[in-house]
C-alpha cells in the first residue's frame, strides 16, 4: 500500500497545493502535522515519520517547505521517501527553483504533474524526460481524433525522445571525485577511500551508442592477462541506459545516453591512499598574539614512514645569532632610522635576509639619540645600532 494523499505546505503549515488519491483519509488531518513536529523538534524525538491517530505523515523539507504524504494503511515507507524526492526532483526541473512562489504561479501545471506522477497511490510516470513531452509550461491546444500516447511511453529506450536533431554533435564528461581521510593523531592514515561521480552533457542526434572503457579495460586489452588489477569500485550506482550484462562481460560501460545532462554512475574506491608529503601547522602572527611573539608547532610528514616534529619559539626563546652568522643589512619598514643585524652566529650559515615577519615584530620607535638597543635570547644578544636623529 503507498500514500492516501500528497501535500505541499509551507513554514506555518499552511497547505499549498495538495492531491487526495484514495479518499481514506480526511484531508483536514493535515492540520494536526505542524503541532506534532513543533512539540517532536522541541522534546528532541523528530522523526520522519509522525502519527495522529490512526494517520501517519511522511514528510521531507526542501527549502523553506514540507513534502506530506499520508497513509492510514501499512505502506512501504521507503517508497514513499522515494516518492516525494523525486517529486521535488521534476519540480526543480521544471521550475528551476522550487519554493514557495513558483509553487502560488504555477499550481495548473503541478496538478497535471500530480496526476501524471502518482495514480491511486502508486507511483507511475516519475521520469522527468518523459514527464517533459506532454506535459510542458506553455499551453496547447489538443488534437483532434483519438489521442495517442508519447512514443517514449512504449518504447524500449523510453529515456530519449525520437528524432532529436543537432548541427553540431557534442558530448562533454566531467568526473568529478573527492578524498575522504581520516588521520590519526601522529600523522598516520587509518582510513582512506575516493567518492566520485561521472556527469555527461550530450546533445547527439538521432539514437547513438557510445561506450566507455575504465583503465583496466585497456590494460586487459593490451597485455591479454586477466582482471588481477582491475579497479575495484564499490557502491556503483549506474544510470538506467547502461547495459549492465555488457559490464559484467568485459567492464565495458555501454549506453544510449539520455538528451542533456545526467548522471552517468556513481562509485566509491576503498583502497589504501599512500601518504605523500604533507604539512599541517599553525603560527600565530605577532599582532594576534603580542609583539614579538612566535607560538605554533606542527607536524611534517615528508613521506612515507617518515614524519619530523617542528616548534616555532617564543620571544623570549628567540636567539638573533641563530639567524645569521654575518652582518647583513636590514631596514624593517616598522623602524626608523638606519638599523643593522649583528650576528655572531652558532646556526649554519644563511645567505638570505633576516625573516620579514621577525623583523616586523621589533618596534624601537624614532630614537632620541644614538645608542645601541640589545636583544634578548639565549646566547649571544644580537643589537641594532641607529644614528641620533630621525
Amino acid at each position: 500500500m503507498s500514500a492516501s494523499a500528497v501535500y505541499v505546505l509551507d513554514l506555518k503549515g499552511k497547505v499549498l497545493i495538495c492531491r487526495n488519491y484514495r479518499g481514506d483519509v480526511d484531508m483536514s488531518e493535515v492540520e494536526h502535522f505542524m503541532p506534532i513536529l513543533m512539540e517532536k523538534e522541541e522534546e528532541g524525538m523528530l522523526s520522519p515519520i509522525l502519527a495522529h491517530g490512526g494517520v501517519r505523515f511522511m514528510w521531507i523539507k526542501h527549502n523553506n517547505l514540507y513534502l506530506v504524504a499520508t497513509s492510514k494503511k501499512n505502506a512501504c515507507v521507503s517508497l514513499v521517501f522515494s516518492f516525494l524526492y523525486k517529486v521535488v526532483q521534476v519540480f526543480s526541473e521544471y521550475f528551476k527553483e522550487l519554493e514557495e512562489e513558483s509553487i502560488r504561479d504555477n499550481f495548473v501545471i503541478i496538478y497535471e504533474l500530480l496526476d501524471e506522477l502518482m495514480d491511486f497511490g502508486y507511483p507511475q510516470t516519475t521520469d522527468s524526460k518523459i514527464l517533459q513531452e506532454y506535459i510542458t509550461q506553455e499551453g496547447h491546444k489538443l488534437e483532434t481524433g483519438a489521442p495517442r500516447p508519447p512514443a517514449t511511453v512504449t518504447n524500449a529506450v523510453s529515456w530519449r525522445s525520437e528524432g532529436i536533431k543537432y548541427r553540431k554533435n557534442e558530448v562533454f564528461l566531467d568526473v568529478i571525485e573527492s578524498v575522504n581521510l581520516l588521520v590519526s593523531a601522529n600523522g598516520n592514515v587509518l582510513r582512506s577511500e575516493i567518492v566520485g561521480s561521472i556527469k555527461m552533457r550530450v546533445f547527439l542526434s538521432g539514437m547513438p551508442e557510445l561506450r566507455l572503457g575504465l583503465n583496466d579495460k585497456v590494460l586487459f586489452d593490451n597485455t591479454g592477462r586477466g582482471k588481477s588489477k582491475s579497479v575495484e569500485l564499490e557502491d556503483v550506482k549506474f544510470h538506467q541506459c547502461v547495459r549492465l550484462s555488457r559490464f559484467e562481460n568485459d567492464r565495458t560501460i555501454s549506453f544510449i545516453p539520455p538528451d542533456g545532462e545526467f548522471e552517468l554512475m556513481s562509485y566509491r574506491l576503498n583502497t589504501h591512499v599512500s601518504d605523500h608529503g604533507w604539512v599541517a601547522a599553525h603560527r600565530a602572527l605577532p599582532w594576534e598574539s603580542g609583539p614579538g611573539s612566535f607560538p605554533g608547532s606542527g607536524l611534517c610528514k615528508a613521506g612515507a614512514g617518515e614524519s619530523r616534529g617542528f616548534s616555532l619559539p617564543t620571544g623570549e626563546a628567540l636567539d638573533l645569532d641563530r639567524v645569521c652568522d654575518r652582518e647583513a643589512l636590514a631596514q624593517p619598514h616598522r623602524v626608523h632610522g638606519q638599523g643593522q643585524w649583528l650576528g655572531l652566529g652558532k646556526g649554519h650559515p644563511m645567505g638570505r635576509r633576516p625573516p620579514a615577519e621577525l623583523l616586523q615584530a621589533v618596534d624601537l620607535g624614532t630614537p632620541a639619540a644614538a645608542g645601541r638597543v640589545a636583544l634578548p635570547g639565549a646566547g649571544r644578544a644580537g643589537c641594532l645600532t641607529f644614528p641620533s636623529g630621525p
